[in-house]
């Protein structure tokens, strides 16, 4: 289905408050694959353990949110900070 556009527009970052965007599906397949090797941590400090359906990203592609049967998940703790990945 998909995450609705008039939901989209309004979604920002809860931290920075820089807009969203849908997280491109190379880009998706990078990061499960990463989230398989067990290399990938939320802001918290926990690791990912589960791959993503889908994504948003912040425009700044600093901050990924997931997003769980078509829900966005945008908790703070629940970011995964791109900082961690080489040549994101």
């Amino acid at each position: 289905m998909g995450i609705d556009k008039k939901l989209l527009d309004i979604l920002c970052d809860p931290v920075t408050k820089v807009p969203v965007t849908v997280l491109p599906g190379k880009k998706l397949e990078r990061l499960n694959g990463d989230i398989e090797k067990g290399e990938v941590r939320y802001v918290s400090g926990e690791t990912v353990d589960r791959i993503l359906e889908a994504g948003l990203i912040t425009e700044d592609g600093k901050v990924i949110y997931r997003i769980d049967d078509d829900i966005p998940v945008m908790l703070e703790d629940m970011g995964i900070g791109t900082t961690q990945f080489e040549n994101w």
